[in-house]
């Protein structure tokens, strides 16, 4: 917080962001949507870069540390939408709630491609899930973050963090542009469990339908929500598990044998240490 240069700098990302302001492309019957955010989110990465000495480690990990302050406050602005719109998210629960077995999809496709790349259980860490802070405290849990499962979901991490609200909000334009969805289905599927990518959709939607605005913000938070609260149980319970078997089916289609059994680094290394007192 006594960063005054990160404040500085932060502050100036976001009047050239806001500056800018939205821009429309058109492509074709639909169009892509440039929000603020984006453009704040691409100069932050150009001002990390080594050569322009502008942003240090330090200030990195002074602004990675403001990160959870700085999306609570963006929950509880978002929260004050889903009051107005109550009766529409009640009736829409069923949906809300059976959607959470459509992340369940990436790891059918992850997995499998993971291990044809060569990748070994880092593949069940990386694909298990979207990777945010729940699943990397979940898979540091049960495996270790020192282990391959651990390197699999930091890196996943750490690509949604810098990649992720690009990928997202240019995804939702074209979903919105060329697919037959409503625009609340797509507000719902925008909530997959981390803040940003969420705000990064739901606003690329906003600008899309502005008639229809709050009620896209509202249900975008609604499913975040939702995504926070079951998805680590979906996790643990049904993704795990499934990765897990799948990873075991793919690798002996590959390597003709089944994998050896995951063992947690730290545990091993605490074992050695207590044998050597």
């Amino acid at each position: 917080m006594k960063n005054i240069k990160l404040h500085v700098l932060v502050l100036i990302l976001i009047v050239v962001a806001e500056f800018i302001g939205t821009k429309n492309i058109q492509v074709g019957p639909g169009r892509i949507v440039l929000v603020p955010m984006l453009y704040a989110l691409i100069l932050g990465i150009l001002l990390t870069l080594k050569f322009v000495k502008v942003a240090k480690l330090k200030d990195m990990e002074d602004a990675s540390s403001l990160i959870g302050l700085t999306l609570m406050l963006l929950m509880a602005r978002y929260g004050t939408l889903v009051g107005p719109t109550l009766d529409q998210i009640i009736a829409a629960s069923p949906a809300l709630i059976l959607q959470e077995f459509g992340n369940l999809g990436t790891l059918f496709i992850g997995i499998p491609v993971a291990v044809l790349l060569g990748l070994k259980r880092e593949a069940i860490g990386g694909a298990h899930s979207v990777a945010r802070e729940p699943n990397v405290a979940l898979i540091g849990d049960k495996y270790g973050l020192d282990g391959p499962e651990g390197r699999g979901v930091m890196g996943v991490y750490i690509c949604g963090t810098v990649f992720g609200t690009i990928f997202i909000a240019l995804l939702t334009t074209f979903c919105a542009a060329y697919l037959p969805f409503h625009p609340y289905s797509l507000a719902m599927a925008a909530g997959v469990g981390s803040a940003s990518m969420m705000t990064a959709s739901v606003g690329t939607l906003s600008s899309m339908f502005p008639d229809m605005a709050q009620q896209i913000q509202a249900f975008g938070a609604a499913s975040n929500m939702l995504s926070g609260l079951d998805g680590l149980y979906m996790s643990l319970f049904i993704a795990l598990p499934l990765s897990e078997w799948l990873y075991r089916k793919c690798y002996k289609l590959k390597y003709g044998q089944l994998p050896e059994k995951p063992v947690r680094l730290d545990v091993k290394k605490s074992k050695k240490e207590g044998a050597a007192q």
